[in-house]
């Protein structure tokens, strides 16, 4: 089984009336602004799929700074995901800054069928992950059981469009603080398993979202051999094709095992597939 643990799709209304959105959310301006970045729906998802050989996609929600924004995008994760067959898995997002709100939004999302919560950029909505808003957050997804994963910036590199998001020392002090559930730390949490003599938690997770942008093939190696089989496949879809997404990492020089794990294995013990 092949498992992407990091795709996006809109929903129709974003797709077709993209300026509008370009206007209203700067995040979403900033990172589809340029006409060639590409928004995909769940149906191009789905064909995606079927062409590269990935059984299941965890389709991730947007961090719109609009509450109603958020709602509905949910809202078509969550139908896509009960069209799929179980093909897609709905992570949903939430504005973690008024509680009960985002208590019951993802109260809802959770009835109605997400599995995780992300991808969170808490500065791309003004709150504080390591603030109360952080504690509310942890405090969902412990008592819903609840993945989250996290958009984590890596220190210096490059600037591109959509990198802020949560720098990984915040993440790496969020981790510490707080002993919940498994979290996802996207683009392989921000490096953090590339430092030297780096202590990572038993419960920290990391994806290969947008690897070919940010990394070198050996940073794979590395980060497979710190993360002891919590290294999970993603490819950061429709930014990086997914067949090309397979292809670096199977051509990065993980050796069998790890690399199977790496493609599925370990996301489907992570997720409760069989």
């Amino acid at each position: 089984m092949i498992i992407d643990f990091h795709t996006h799709v809109f929903p129709p209304d974003v797709i077709e009336n993209r300026d509008d959105y370009l206007r209203r959310d700067p995040t979403f301006g900033e990172m589809y602004a340029f006409p060639k970045a590409k928004v995909a729906s769940a149906e191009d998802l789905l064909r995606s799929m079927d062409g590269s050989g990935v059984d299941v996609s965890v389709a991730l929600g947007f961090a719109w700074q609009d509450a109603d924004d958020c709602a509905r995008h949910n809202d078509y994760l969550l139908e896509a995901a009960a069209r799929s067959d179980g093909r897609i898995l709905p992570f949903c997002t939430l504005i973690a800054s008024d509680p009960e709100a985002a208590a019951r939004e993802v109260e809802r999302c959770a009835a109605a069928g997400a599995i995780g919560l992300g991808e969170l950029r808490p500065e791309s909505q003004g709150w504080d992950l390591l603030g109360p808003a952080g504690g509310t957050l942890s405090d969902i997804a412990s008592r819903l059981g609840l993945l989250l994963l996290f958009h984590v910036t890596e220190e210096g590199g490059h600037e591109y469009a959509g990198k802020r998001g949560l720098p990984v020392e915040a993440f790496r002090r969020y981790l510490a603080r707080d002993d919940g559930r498994a979290v996802v730390g996207a683009h392989l949490a921000g490096g953090w398993p590339l430092e030297p003599d780096a202590e990572l938690p038993a419960r920290l997770y990391a994806d290969t979202a947008a690897f070919r942008y940010l990394y070198e093939p050996p940073d794979l190696v590395r980060a497979a051999t710190q993360l002891e089989g919590r290294l999970l496949f993603g490819s950061d879809y429709p930014l990086v094709a997914q067949a090309d997404a397979l292809e670096d990492v199977r051509s990065a020089g993980l050796d069998g095992s790890t690399l199977r794990r790496a493609l599925g294995e370990n996301a489907a013990a992570l997720l409760g597939l069989s």
